[in-house]
């Protein structure tokens, strides 16, 4: 089992394409790409913070779950991180995000890293 955890902020917040204009319909997009997108990995946990909570709903969507963030979504980050390697059947999990502190916390868990760049590739490629 693979798992993929997106830091939604951190990937929609990457490129300026004027997401900042409707934060709810920029998380729409990137959740609608990760539905459709053929990535290695089994799940796709995609983690919502602030406004951009209100651009799709909380839970499961074929293989890509939302997660709303309560307060910070690094917080609910780490968490889902620690979720799913304490499930402990071995399964891989890589967290998409180019926030220094989070990459620090997210390794120090036992995961790997992706930076934005490498999952948009993916997504305008697949």
């Amino acid at each position: 089992m693979q798992v993929l955890i997106v830091d939604g902020a951190n990937v929609v917040g990457s490129r300026p394409d004027g997401w900042w204009q409707d934060r709810a319909a920029a998380a729409g997009r990137l959740h609608d790409r990760l539905a459709t997108a053929e990535l290695p990995q089994d799940e796709v946990v995609l983690v919502l913070e602030g406004r951009a909570r209100s651009g799709v709903p909380a839970g499961r969507d074929g293989h890509v779950h939302t997660v709303h963030a309560p307060g910070s979504g690094d917080d609910a980050i780490v968490e889902a991180v620690v979720a799913q390697v304490g499930v402990g059947d071995g399964r891989g999990v890589v967290v998409v995000t180019a926030d220094r502190a989070l990459r620090s916390r997210v390794e120090a868990t036992g995961a790997g890293i992706a930076n934005p760049s490498w999952l948009l590739a993916r997504l305008e490629n697949g």
